[in-house]
């Protein structure tokens, strides 16, 4: 076993610290991503988001990693320190984000604000305060929801199809600025070609979403799991039957909606709505 490397709480950039380790653990041994990939059965692909720091893997995953090089609990330690403290997000939402950082496909519906992997920081930073947090909580809650949009970028960026109620581009930021960065920032993400954009406009009739934000995610192995959420509580449904009835209704809103093309058009006259100065 190679000697064990020093774990310490007072790393200032732990998510680096875990990308740099599994880099080294691997060239040490000679080995490909594709090999490694082949050897644990992931998609080789996963292991390269992860050393990159494009995503952090689930703990499922680093503890495979730790018995495969034969360092026992020091990888999923790094990973702790890199998730970061558990009180950085609701238990509700933890494995949640383990899994979303693992999807090779999202779809998601919106009632009333942009999807969280969507937000500019702007936005994200008025949407927490007005839930109440402030300070360095506040901070550190704003830098993890960016972080989570990063799942979106690149050339191996998972597809995610979205849909829009009207609400989410009515319900403005009092801050006029960056409630325009908001808007351009959803006009700029339609035309990435991993994004599919829908808007359902008012008027067009009640649906069974409305009053629920879904996301489901495709994982590596198959599944699909989705994550419904209203005003009072969030629930990760992982049973298949369930799943596949929320997706019925997704499909269902999915077809109210206006096509990704016409949604950029229905988005774009709203910029020139919102004035250029802050009205803060």
């Amino acid at each position: 076993m190679p000697p064990r490397r020093v774990i310490t709480g007072r790393s200032q950039e732990p998510r680096r610290r875990f990308a740099e380790e599994l880099r080294l653990l691997r060239t040490e041994r000679g080995l490909s991503l594709r090999k490694l990939g082949e050897a644990l059965g992931w998609d080789w692909s996963l292991f390269g988001k992860m050393e990159s720091g494009q995503t952090l893997g689930s703990p499922e995953v680093v503890q495979a990693l730790d018995q495969y090089y034969g360092t026992p609990g020091l990888l999923l330690a790094l990973w702790e320190l890199a998730v970061g403290d558990p009180s950085q997000f609701k238990e509700q939402y933890r494995r949640y984000m383990m899994l979303e950082a693992e999807a090779v496909s999202l779809w998601q519906y919106s009632v009333s604000r942009p999807p969280g992997l969507l937000q500019t920081a702007g936005y994200a930073r008025e949407a927490l305060a007005a839930g109440g947090l402030k300070g360095k909580e506040l901070d550190q809650q704003v830098d993890a929801r960016i972080g989570r949009g990063k799942v979106l970028e690149g050339d191996d960026a998972p597809p995610f199809r979205v849909l829009l109620s009207e609400m989410v581009l009515r319900n403005s930021l009092r801050d006029s600025r960056a409630w325009r960065e908001q808007l351009e920032h959803l006009a700029e993400v339609s035309e990435r070609p991993n994004v599919t954009l829908h808007v359902l406009p008012f008027g067009a009739g009640l649906h069974g979403l409305d009053s629920t934000d879904v996301m489901f995610l495709r994982l590596l192995d198959g599944r699909t799991v989705a994550y419904a959420e209203n005003d009072v509580r969030g629930e990760l449904v992982e049973e298949s039957s369930k799943v596949e009835r929320l997706h019925r209704t997704y499909d269902a809103v999915r077809d109210l909606a206006l096509s990704p093309a016409e949604s950029r058009k229905f988005i774009l006259p709203m910029l020139e709505e919102v004035p250029c100065e802050s009205s803060t």
